[in-house]
C-alpha cells in the first residue's frame, strides 16, 4: 500500500487494467535482483537506436526474443550480438497470473518476451504501439523503483484523448483486447521516489508479450 489510504484497481479504458501494490516489497527486491543479472552481458542491457538515427533515452534487453525497431530476432543485432538469454520460467508464469488477476482467465498462449527498460531522471518514452507480435494476447507490464507518468492513450493516433496514470514500484498495469494496440508512453519519470529499501536509483519496466513468432 502506498500512502495513508490504499489505491484501488482501476479500468482505465476497456481493456486496460491498473492494480496497484500488485508486487509486494519482497517480491519486488526478488524481481530487481533477477533483472540486475539478465541485464549483464551477453546481450545486456543496451542503447536502442531508431531508424532516423536518433538513440531511445530508455535503455533496453530483452529475453527469449530481442526487440530493435525493425522487430524481433534471436541476437543482440544492434548490440554485442550475443544469443539472447532465455525466457525465464518465473517470468512466464508472472505473466500468466497478472493476466488471471486483471482478466479473471488465464491468457491464451505462454509469454515468451520479456522487455526490460531502465529509466534514468531524464529518460522519457515517446507514444507508441506494441504492434511487432503476430498475435493479440494482452501486454503485461510491471514497475520497479522511482513512480513515472504512464500516459495511456487511443488506437488511432499519439494524440488525446489520452489518461495519465501514476505508476509506483510494485504497481501492474496489463492492456488487451481493445485496448492492445492503443498508443502509450512515459512522458516523465519522478526521480527519487523509489522505495528506500528497494536499493534502486531509477526506473524498471518489465513489459512481457507473446510474440506468436
Amino acid at each position: 500500500m502506498s500512502g495513508l489510504f490504499p489505491r484501488e484497481r482501476r479500468e482505465i479504458a476497456p481493456g486496460a487494467v491498473h492494480l496497484p501494490d500488485w508486487l509486494d516489497p519482497e517480491q519486488q527486491r526478488a524481481l530487481l535482483a533477477a533483472c540486475r543479472e539478465w541485464a549483464r552481458p551477453p546481450a545486456g542491457l543496451r542503447t536502442v537506436r531508431t531508424p532516423g538515427g536518433g538513440t531511445m533515452s530508455a535503455r533496453q534487453c530483452g529475453l527469449g526474443w530481442h526487440w530493435t525497431p525493425r522487430g524481433y530476432s534471436r541476437t543482440a543485432v544492434d548490440g554485442d550480438g550475443a544469443q539472447v538469454k532465455a525466457m525465464p520460467a518465473e517470468l512466464v508464469e508472472l505473466g500468466a497470473r497478472a493476466v488471471r488477476d486483471a482478466f479473471g482467465r488465464p491468457p491464451g498462449a505462454a509469454y515468451d518476451i520479456a522487455l526490460i527498460n531502465y529509466y534514468d531522471a531524464q529518460a522519457r518514452m515517446g507514444m507508441h504501439q506494441d504492434r511487432d507480435e503476430s498475435v493479440d494476447e494482452p501486454v503485461v507490464s510491471l514497475s520497479l523503483g522511482d513512480r513515472c507518468v504512464f500516459r495511456f492513450g487511443n488506437t488511432e493516433s499519439r494524440t488525446k484523448p489520452y489518461t495519465d496514470v501514476d505508476l509506483h514500484s510494485g504497481d501492474l498495469f496489463v492492456f488487451g483486447g481493445p485496448a492492445r494496440l492503443a498508443f502509450h508512453g512515459v512522458p516523465r519519470v519522478h526521480p527519487g521516489t523509489a522505495p528506500p529499501e528497494l536499493g534502486l536509483d531509477g526506473r524498471l519496466n518489465i513489459t512481457l508479450r507473446v510474440s506468436g513468432l
